[in-house]
């Protein structure tokens, strides 16, 4: 996540021997938080995709780009401890050159995804909720998979220059096990590319932005129409129904741009900052990052928050899971006790 490599220190090597961005008492917290929010990403996006894959009143096509989406979630955490050892440790970096841009590549490839698909599920949501008879007949399950694999290709190809533009180098005259940084290298940046790349995410981030306002904004008047026109108690459901689903696309939307706006405005700090706005745009990439991979991994939790299809799915995962444990244990029992059995019978013999 070229965010994280922008953290940099551009202080004389003589004054910096601890190499570390931060001090201890912000490190800290922020590595426990940033644990916490591994375990609880991965675990819940992992837990997503068994239960859209496993449930089968959960394959829609819907939950289809949101299994995809959970996936994509999953991999940007990848990135989470090379991101947190450059913030105790910003060099040597150990891992090397193909790690520094495996890690930054796959994250940039997996927020450019998880922002395609947001997008596209809700175009699918606003056809099928406008146009609910030509939703019918053009929105398939063989389709769908086609439009994902089409996501993930155009993340993969769109984030590749990151692929040259990062990289790890040390400065001149340093000795290089001492000194190597996994950065932008700085003759590749010259060329422009470092500021192209910065307006490509800017795009990537505020037009689908854009376009979320606008179809949430028709997709929230056309339910509010079709409840108007509901008579008696149709009207008191439909009602009701209106409510619940403008809740949960705002839940949504907000969570999207609040979790991400800070991320995207942190690139726009960084390439344009000077020294005078070094301190504020090191911490405030700080804190964007923080809220980037709650992002990553909230999605789960609003599901389990405002889906009850989604908590019984679970529930009914769970309990079939520990209803087999128990029977496999009742079983190994048995034929424990059968062979204790058919032991002391021999004995007798």
């Amino acid at each position: 996540i070229w965010n994280h490599s922008y953290f940099r220190n551009d202080t004389d090597p003589s004054e910096d021997q601890s190499f570390s961005l931060f001090d201890v008492h912000i490190l800290v917290p922020v590595t426990i938080i940033s644990i916490i929010l591994f375990f609880l990403g991965v675990s819940g996006n992992l837990i997503t995709i068994v239960i859209f894959r496993r449930s089968q009143e959960m394959r829609t096509t819907v939950n289809m780009y949101l299994s995809s989406m959970a996936l994509s979630d999953t991999l940007i955490f990848l990135g989470l401890p090379s991101d947190l050892y450059r913030l105790w440790k910003y060099k040597p970096y150990i891992f090397g050159d193909f790690l520094c841009k495996f890690f930054i590549y796959l994250s940039e490839t997996c927020t450019y995804c998880t922002i395609l698909h947001i997008t596209t599920v809700s175009v699918e949501r606003y056809f099928a909720i406008c146009f609910p008879l030509k939703a019918k007949t053009t929105i398939t399950k063989c389709r769908v998979k086609g439009v994902i694999l089409a996501l993930w290709g155009c993340s993969l190809l769109t984030a590749g220059p990151i692929l040259f533009l990062f990289g790890v180098e040390h400065p001149n005259g340093s000795l290089p096990q001492e000194s190597w940084e996994c950065r932008s290298i700085e003759r590749v940046a010259r060329t422009g590319l470092l500021e192209t790349m910065t307006w490509v995410s800017t795009i990537y981030f505020f037009l689908p932005m854009f376009c979320l306002t606008l179809l949430y904004g028709l997709i929230c008047r056309k339910l509010w129409r079709s409840g108007q026109r509901l008579p008696g108690c149709r009207a008191a459901g439909g009602k009701r129904s209106h409510t619940q689903t403008v809740k949960m696309l705002a839940v949504v939307v907000l969570a999207f741009v609040l979790c991400w706006l800070p991320f995207h405005v942190g690139r726009i700090l960084f390439a344009q900052s000077q020294i005078i706005l070094y301190d504020l745009t090191q911490y405030f990439n700080l804190i964007a990052m923080l809220l980037f991979y709650l992002g990553a991994s909230i999605n789960p939790i609003l599901y389990n928050v405002m889906s009850h299809k989604y908590r019984n799915a679970m529930s009914k995962i769970l309990h079939h899971k520990r209803t087999r444990r128990c029977r496999s244990l009742a079983r190994s029992e048995k034929v424990s006790f059968e062979g204790t059995e058919l032991a002391s019978f021999m004995s007798t013999v």
